[in-house]
């Protein structure tokens, strides 16, 4: 099984009615060397100015990115590829980042490589340090900037610091 570290950046709440604008993965393995990165065109006319400036684009930026249904191929594509076994969808967030993954598969490609199952990094840090009040921000390398990749690297670090730290019974092929 391969984990796939994804960290994504949307203009608003939800699915549907909001975009995602752009999205970072990368294959949980000690080199951290296959990522990829998305970007995406506004499927709605909605948009919240104050979510679209975390990304750092502007309104009119994103409007030039890439076709969703282009975009959301050429990412199963890369799962496919870059992934040994069944693919696991992991995320420091993914109630949020699962949620337009999955909503943007299904709409623009019929399906979700992942399946129907993901992970939450936070959720299991706090199980492997039982206690519910701590964070594994702190085992990230890699700052936290906003730039998907970036905070999808930062976040993978932090799962192979709690494998090796943590002596977590976690298979990364």
């Amino acid at each position: 099984m391969s984990y796939i570290m994804v960290d994504i950046e949307a203009d608003g709440p939800i699915p549907g009615d909001y975009s995602m604008i752009c999205f970072g993965a990368i294959v949980v393995e000690p080199s951290l060397s296959k990522t990829f990165y998305g970007q995406l065109k506004p499927i709605s006319e909605k948009w919240i100015p104050d979510a679209l400036a975390v990304s750092g684009f502007s309104r009119e930026e994103t409007l030039a990115f890439g076709d969703p249904q282009i975009v959301m191929r050429n990412f199963a594509a890369w799962v496919k590829t870059e992934t040994v076994g069944r693919p696991m969808f992991i995320a420091d967030n993914n109630g949020f980042d699962w949620g337009f993954i999955n909503w943007y598969f299904h709409h623009f490609t019929g399906g979700n490589p992942f399946g129907h199952s993901s992970a939450n990094l936070g959720s299991l840090y706090k199980g492997v340090v039982r206690n519910m009040f701590k964070s594994f921000k702190h085992l990230r390398q890699t700052r936290h900037t906003h730039n998907p990749v970036d905070d999808a690297r930062g976040n993978a670090e932090a799962l192979l610091t709690i494998k090796a730290e943590y002596d977590l019974k976690i298979s990364l092929e």
